[in-house]
């Protein structure tokens, strides 16, 4: 099974590039499942149901989120009729919406997707070792599922890794959100897990983390917040990973990074095409 995930949209030009280039990825690459994380689609802080619809339109099955889901305050109500929006599963009990849920690839495959959020320097949330651990017995790779895909919203770049070692051989693929920029350590852990420790965003990298470069740089060398941060406006990057699955276990067999677009230099996997 091919699966693509896609890193943090970050405002409009990181919506509108996925937008934009998605389609034709999906037709182009043949791909099964697409996973996006949607958490700074709206002027870089949560997402709108409007912005959600044209992300699923453009052909993700399934958009994720972090620590700003709540920052749109309607997404309190619609995400109770959207499941195809996750918010972290490590929420405590009787929180709006669902962290985790069994859908249907294009293939007619059952792709389990979770969604987690780290400790470190994060909120403080429920254990999400224990809630990862609760998803996978409920629904086993292999036997339940014929892919788990685990987007690991976290800060600490340590605690990825160690959700990633946890979990090796019982999942498909462990994914690093939340730092906006991509990591290089792309891999297949030693019992089969795909792991990466940052997709990276869709934005803009002429930028501070897809932010406008002026503010962010003022509160570094003043101390005093000046405005408000507001997404920069330039070309996008698509920041993502590709993984393909055995048909069987359910695991990794090929991991491979993806960057379309913008400044940073582009990549895809050698098993892919590119739209024109």
């Amino acid at each position: 099974m091919r699966i693509l995930f896609l890193g943090d949209l970050v405002g409009r030009s990181g919506r509108s590039a996925v937008i934009d280039k998605l389609p034709g990825l999906v037709e182009a690459n043949q791909l099964d499942f697409v996973i996006v994380n949607g958490e700074n689609a709206a002027s870089g802080f949560g997402i709108t149901e409007a912005i959600l619809q044209d992300v699923l339109d453009a052909g993700a099955d399934v958009v994720t989120t972090g620590n700003h889901v709540w920052d749109q305050r309607d997404t309190l109500v619609y995400i109770e009729r959207q499941d195809r929006l996750l918010r972290p599963v490590n929420f405590p009990s009787g929180t709006p919406g669902r962290g985790a849920h069994l859908y249907t690839a294009r293939n007619g495959a059952q792709v389990m997707v979770a969604n987690v959020m780290g400790r470190v320097y994060m909120d403080a949330l429920d254990d999400p070792f224990a809630a990862m651990e609760r998803v996978v017995t409920d629904c086993p790779l292999a036997e339940v599922a014929d892919a788990i895909i685990v987007d690991m919203h976290a800060e600490a770049t340590s605690e990825k890794q160690a959700m990633g070692h946890f979990l090796d051989g019982r999942v498909s693929l462990v994914v690093g959100t939340h730092t906006h920029v991509p990591t290089a350590d792309h891999q297949i852990l030693e019992n089969g897990t795909a792991y990466l420790s940052d997709a990276g965003m869709c934005g803009a990298y002429d930028s501070v983390l897809g932010m406008d470069k002026e503010e962010p740089v003022n509160r570094f060398q003043r101390k005093i917040p000046g405005s408000r941060f507001a997404p920069a406006t330039g070309d996008a990057t698509i920041c993502g990973v590709a993984i393909e699955t055995n048909d069987r276990t359910g695991l990794a067999e090929r991991i491979a990074p993806i960057r379309i677009g913008g400044r940073l230099e582009p990549v895809l996997p050698h098993f892919w095409s590119d739209p024109a």
